[in-house]
Formats: structure tokens, sequence, C-alpha cells
């Protein structure tokens, strides 16, 4: 049960930190989120890589993530960024932002198909999704979209990863293929990871505060 509420506390986490702060980014926020890309990224890499190996093609798996990638990039090309804490709505602007929404829901989707009762990477989703959530919030509160219209995104978007993993793991159609999901997931969270780390110092310089947060996060990945 709790593969399918982690990612959905993960939202509720996010949006009372966004309500908390009320800043649009803190350094705690920008600690959090180097943290989660780190947590993210080694256990991509301890879990659900070595898993998708295990049943395919070396040479097709290469190809499914690098799939995956370029999917994540035009993804990306609609969502501005958000998945990976870059989110631009225009305060001026009350039109709905529909692709930027249909963007991380589609993300969202996708993540919640490798998490199964025998894996950690439902740990991964909520650990990447809290800090998303809360600066995702707060651009939200700052702009002039109705409250209505803010929930409505916010349960939709918290919904649609635990829609991946039901689909996952109760599709015998979806199972056919799901290693073939897996690594597309996996060439999306590695691209949204990795985009964390170098993005994660400005200027592209890491302090002591980041790289300890990073350090931790693939610790802690490594123990799970």
């Amino acid at each position: 049960m709790n593969n399918y509420l982690f990612p959905i506390y993960a939202i509720i986490i996010g949006i009372a930190i966004a309500y908390i702060t009320k800043k649009q980014k803190s350094q705690y926020s920008k600690l959090l989120l180097s943290f989660s890309g780190a947590f993210l990224l080694a256990l991509t890499l301890f879990d659900l890589l070595p898993e998708v190996y295990e049943h395919l093609e070396a040479k097709k798996s290469g190809v499914y993530i690098m799939a995956g990638i370029l999917l994540q990039i035009i993804l990306e090309f609609f969502s501005k960024g958000a998945e990976h804490g870059h989110v631009h709505i225009s305060k001026e602007n009350t039109h709905f932002p529909w692709l930027l929404f249909v963007s991380l829901c589609i993300h969202s989707f996708l993540e919640g198909f490798p998490i199964h009762q025998h894996n950690d990477m439902v740990y991964g989703v909520l650990i990447h999704k809290i800090p998303i959530a809360a600066l995702i919030t707060a651009f939200l509160l700052q702009s002039n979209y109705g409250k209505v219209k803010i929930f409505g995104f916010l349960l939709v978007f918290g919904l649609m990863t635990p829609l991946g993993t039901y689909i996952s793991n109760n599709n015998l159609f979806i199972a056919d293929y799901i290693d073939v999901i897996n690594a597309l997931v996996i060439g999306i969270f590695l691209h949204i990871s990795t985009t964390i780390l170098f993005e994660a110092g400005e200027g592209h310089k890491f302090n002591l505060s980041k790289l300890v947060a990073i350090c931790l996060g693939v610790i802690i990945a490594y123990y799970i």
C-alpha cells in the first residue's frame, strides 16, 4: 500500500513546505533538491539498472535508456524543466499552463512504473517529488490561477504516479513490456538527476553543504 501512498505523501509534504517557506526558492530547498537528485541517481544505478540489464539484451537496454533521455528532453521542451526544479509561470498570465500540466503528468505517470513490492524505487520517487512539489506549489501560489485550478493541478499531478504503479502491477499486457518501460524510465531518471546535480550550485560550483547533501543521498540509497 505504501507504494501507492508514498508519492501522494510527497506531494502533501511539498505543499506544506511551500506554505511554510513562502519563498520561491530557499537554501534549504536547493539542498533538498541536491539530495533528491543524488538519491534518485544512486537508487537508479543500484536497483533499477541491474534489474533491466538482467532481463533485456545489453544493447537494447542502452537503446531504450537513450530513448528515455530523449523523451525527457522532449517533455522538458514543454515543461521548461519543472521536473528538476525549474518552474516558469508568469504572474500576469491567467491562462492555465496546459503544456506544463500535461508534461508533468506524463513524467509523473511513467515514474510510477518501476515501483514494485520487491524494490526500493518508491523511496527515490518520494524524495524526488518533495522538492519538485514544493517549487511547483510555490509558483502556483504566486500566479493568478484560482484555488480550484491550483488544487486540481496538484491533485491530478499527485495521483499520476500511483496510477502508473497500479497499471504496472495489475495489467497483464503492460507486464510483457515492463522491462522496456523501466529502461525508458531509467533514461528519464538519469537525465533529471544528473541535471539536478550539474545545476546544484551557482555557476556550477559546489559548496560544502551541497556536497554533503549529495554524498548523504548516495550513501543512504546504498544502504536501503
